[in-house]
């Protein structure tokens, strides 16, 4: 038996009569419905339905009159019964056509239909298929196969059929149903799906109480979030409930599992990763750099290497094979690396990737960043590449299952760097090097790459001066190769030199060598090594060149655009490409994209040391830096006024020299932002010197996005912090307003209100005898928001009038409006709920009347909340979802976050605590990481309260103490309420 509900004596439709299948489709999985191609017919009156659903579940059989009266009616059928069976046969033949409903031997039947005309007959077949698909171990078309068969059912199964026999029907398709949403939920944990699965199974468990599997599917679930607590509060809650209803204990497998979560049994760690759909057709990476054709030497290192490498995809079962070579700079490990890797292709035939790491500087790549990269190269659609780290990972994991793709990752700065960078399966292997040895990445296969042996660097300088120039100089020859410390990148660029000016012997290049003063400044032990050889190449560069080497190498950030390295050379776009291309043909250079550019980080100091000696008049270092900011100024500006129209914030910036980008439209605008994000605040802590200061915070201000959306907070935090110590140290008040007030901004959104405040309380102090009105408004503004939070609502109220009587002298209406929306939250919270009404929709009204797309959105969030208060839920809903949808498209997780927020305390005043339960669960995926605790503190209790509203009161409990723990540990007035809640309830 496979627990499929099929009566004892179903057939297939038509499977007796061979009839050309009819255009006719019946639905069961809902109410009982007939459809002629798209037209929908007419089934009749209840009792009417009732027979045509009896006929239809027999599924081509016979059913004789007294059946279907008993079906219809029971043990008690009216005196007319079989004239009213006669009568409903009559006129269902009539709506579906001649041949359907056919009389045989005083009985019926619906013959005659196309395969799988019912929905019934689809969602067995696609059961059936998942089956299948499962036990060959194809987890993910199982999983869209039970989707597929799940999303058949439109409410309730013979919805509004009466009759004993629709009843029975009706009890077996729903647990059917059930089984087959507990065996995708099974999937989704199988896949590594656990912390989406939560918020679905607390919902189900609320609806179904006493359905153990789905009460053991949540404990997992929860188990493998991360939140064991929880998971063994969902047991204490099953028992007691069990206890009180039926008087039973627990099943044995559910008791089983609570004591593997108590002893957290490693067999129950979640899998893998979550198993995504391979893209169609597979993308097949080569982004391998190309291998050097006169590679010498290292023989040892490239068998050893290459059998680790084998070892990944001719072993059957065997793990991921990951091998790390750590050495000096300037040893030859990319060198090597990229030799064994371009061997081992063909072992890897769906693809290679690669990426610098730029482990050695001290802004190392970002691994989500990296992430990104790679998805993209595999396929991934920008729109499906989530936003954390670990999200990030997981989906790379997924999208390498079952793939054999060799992963090389150069220059790493350590393991913590590279773990979520491994594929994770087997038939894959990584190749990483470093500087430092990788003693800390579990399992990998350590190599240690020292400088060249004295043969094997002679015979790399012989194969690229050529055998006919060296051998007569042997001697000579040996004395370059011990000059360059035997170091490989060393030894190739001095022998490329030399192979390039034919009238150079072996013997003048060693004489030049020779000189210890120039020796021990290029060729000496350590980094100094490196940056030696990259003297000699920069020596080949001419003028234009050298100049665009040496002023690119000054801003900081991993890459730079083409269009911010023409700001920086202050050349066309054209020619500036055409000089980055030389200077990547020379490999002083790097193309790290299409239209973006990179140095080895050691390059780049390099660079910077060749700017400091060789940019004259000095002068000219500050002038390309200061077009680099006044780019980054002029088009972040662009961005925030087409995000913001009407702010009158861009009235306010330092004016700029250079120009910046211009933009179609405010998608094109916010992609470049977040595009720029991490170059663009380098630069700004780049630029916190007295002279670009004031811009570098106006550029700070501008990009706010970059906080508001969570992707760049941690950085963006940092980089307000420095500007507004470095304006304390610069003794200009002027700065020092305004960067207090980005500091109180940053702090804000990051729940950090104290510090908020106190940033704030220095703007305005300060701001007494500076001349900064827009400041003076905004941390008003400020103090009056994070007043509120700390429920000091009169003192909120004071400092809100006051930023809206300096808005109105400002005529800045956008910030008119944002003080009108946060005075409408202080209304809500004292008591005044039309008045709240009336104040957020006068900012709605104001951010429309602007333009104003994503700060309408915080208008209605405020409205939400208002009409929440008013009792009109309705109108909350709709308000809420239209800021919930604005802010998803424009990136904007903080506010997305705490949306959902906001419409699970809406459910909780509606009664509705399943859905509450859910939209707080999302919001806490969505906050994970940005928002601060504070925030964070607030999901947990209204989610603790829609647990305990659907049962669940010691999952509640556990949300309510870590809440409790939060607002402890921040001094926040929220505690005492929640202690409230815990001393109201107990212990299961």
């Amino acid at each position: 038996m496979d627990g499929r509900p099929r009566v004892p004596e179903q057939r297939r439709p038509g499977s007796a009569t061979g009839a050309e299948p009819a255009a006719l489709r019946f639905g069961v999985l809902g109410p009982v419905r007939a459809w002629r191609g798209e037209e929908a017919l007419n089934t009749g009156s209840p009792q009417q339905r009732a027979l045509l659903a009896a006929l239809l579940l027999r599924e081509g059989r016979t059913a004789t009159a007294a059946e279907l009266i008993d079906a219809l009616w029971g043990p008690e059928p009216p005196s007319q019964a079989l004239a009213a069976v006669r009568t409903y046969a009559s006129r269902l033949r009539k709506v579906l056509g001649s041949g359907v409903l056919v009389t045989e031997s005083g009985g019926y039947a619906v013959r005659g239909l196309g395969e799988r005309a019912l929905d019934l007959v689809r969602a067995q077949d696609l059961g059936t298929e998942a089956e299948k698909a499962r036990g060959t171990g194809d987890l993910a078309r199982a999983r869209a196969l039970l989707n597929e068969a799940l999303d058949l059912w439109d409410g309730e199964p013979l919805a509004g059929v009466p009759g004993p026999y629709a009843e029975t029907q009706r009890v077996r398709l729903e647990e059917w149903r059930l089984g087959l949403l507990e065996t995708r939920l099974d999937l989704d944990l199988e896949q590594g799906c656990h912390a989406e699965a939560v918020s679905e199974l607390t919902a189900l468990t609320a609806a179904h109480p006493l359905r153990e599997r789905l009460r053991e599917l949540l404990m997992l679930a929860l188990y493998r979030s991360g939140r064991q607590a929880e998971a063994l509060a969902v047991y204490a809650d099953t028992r007691r409930l069990l206890a009180e209803e039926l008087g039973v204990d627990p099943r044995p497998g559910l008791r089983e599992l609570q004591q593997r979560i108590l002893r957290a049994d490693p067999a129950l760690a979640e899998p893998s990763a979550p198993v995504a759909e391979p893209p169609a057709p597979p993308v097949r990476p080569a982004q391998l750099p190309a291998s050097v054709p006169d590679f010498t030497g290292r023989a040892a290192f490239v068998d050893e290497l290459s059998a680790v490498l084998a070892s990944a995809t001719e072993t059957e079962g065997s793990v991921m094979a990951v091998s790390a070579m750590a050495g000096i700079g300037g040893v030859g490990k990319t060198t090597l690396a990229v030799h064994v890797a371009h061997r081992a292709r063909s072992s890897f035939p769906d693809g290679q990737l690669y990426v610098d790491l730029q482990g050695a500087g001290h802004r190392p790549a970002e691994p989500e960043t990296v992430l990104g990269s790679f998805l993209r190269a595999l396929g991934t659609a920008d729109s499906a590449i989530p936003d954390s780290l670990e999200e990030r990972a997981a989906l790379y994991r997924s999208v390498l299952d079952g793939r054999r793709v060799l992963v090389l990752l150069d220059n790493a700065k350590d393991a913590a760097q590279v773990r979520p960078l491994l594929p994770g399966t087997e038939g894959c292997a990584a190749l990483v090097t470093s500087r430092t040895r990788m003693v800390g990445l579990a399992g990998a296969h350590l190599v240690d790459l020292d400088v060249m042996s004295p043969d094997e660097a002679l015979a790399l300088f012989t194969r690229i001066v050529g055998a006919e120039r060296v051998t007569p100089e042997r001697e000579a020859a040996l004395d370059v190769v011990a000059a360059c410390g035997f170091l490989p990148l060393a030894i190739r660029i001095a022998a490329s030199r030399l192979a390039a000016r034919r009238t150079w012997t072996v013997s003048v290049l060693a004489a030049k060598l020779a000189d210890e003063r120039r020796r021990l400044d290029e060729l000496q032990a350590g980094d100094l090594a490196v940056k030696a050889t990259f003297e000699l190449g920069y020596g080949q560069l001419d003028p234009a060149q050298a100049r665009a080497f040496r002023l690119l190498g000054l801003a900081d950030g991993p890459d730079i655009s083409l269009p911010a390295a023409s700001a920086v050379l202050d050349l066309p776009p054209e020619d500036t490409e055409d000089l980055l291309e030389s200077l990547v043909d020379t490999s002083l250079l790097e193309s790290a994209a299409p239209g973006r550019y990179r140095f080895h980080d050691l390059v780049r100091l390099y660079a910077r040391a060749c700017a400091e000696r060789d940019e004259q008049p000095a002068s000219g270092r500050g002038a390309a830096m200061s077009r680099l900011l006044d780019f980054y100024l002029a088009t972040a500006a662009q961005v925030y006024a087409m995000e913001r129209p009407g702010d009158r914030v861009v009235d306010h910036l330092r004016p700029t020299e250079y120009p910046g980008l211009r933009f179609q439209d405010r998608h094109q605008a916010r992609d470049w932002l977040y595009a720029e994000a991490v170059s663009l605040l380098a630069c700004v802590r780049q630029f916190a010197g007295a002279d670009t200061l004031p811009r570098a915070i106006d550029l700070l201000w501008t990009a706010v996005d970059l906080t508001e959306s969570g992707a760049n907070s941690r950085e963006y935090d940092a980089a307000a912090l420095a500007l507004r110590d470095a304006a304390r140290a610069s003794g200009d008040g002027t700065a020092q307003v305004r960067a207090s007030v980005v500091l109180a901004n940053a702090h804000q959104l990051s729940g950090r209100f104290a510090e908020a405040d106190e940033s704030a309380q220095e703007s305005l102090r300060l701001g007494a005898s500076c001349s900064d009105p827009l400041a003076r408004c905004w941390a008003a503004n400020i103090r009056g928001a994070m007043a509120f939070y700390r429920r000091r609502y009169d003192d909120a109220e004071k400092h809100l009038k006051q930023a809206l009587a300096d808005f109105r002298d400002c005529a800045d209406r956008a910030g008119e409006a944002s003080v009108l929306c946060n005075l409408s939250r202080i209304h809500v919270v004292t008591g005044r709920p039309q008045s709240a009404v009336e104040l957020a929709q006068q900012g709605v009204d104001m951010y429309e009347a602007l333009g104003h797309a994503v700060k309408s959105a915080n208008g209605r969030y405020a409205l939400g909340m208002a009409l929440t208060q008013n009792g009109r839920h309705l109108e909350a809903a709709e308000r809420l979802q239209e800021a919930l949808e604005v802010f998803r498209e424009s990136r904007q997780r903080l506010w997305e976050g705490m949306t959902l927020f906001r419409l699970a305390e809406l459910d909780l005043t509606a009664e509705r605590p399943a859905q509450a339960s859910a939209n707080a669960e999302a919001a806490l995926t969505v906050l994970r990481g940005i928002g601060g605790e504070w925030r964070r503190g607030n999901v947990l209790t209204v989610l603790g309260r829609a647990l305990d509203g659907i049962g669940q009161s010691g999952r509640a409990r556990v949300c309510w103490q870590e809440a409790l723990s939060i607002h402890e540990s921040l001094g926040s007035p929220e505690a005492d309420s929640v202690r409230s809640l815990l001393e109201g309830t107990t212990v299961a």
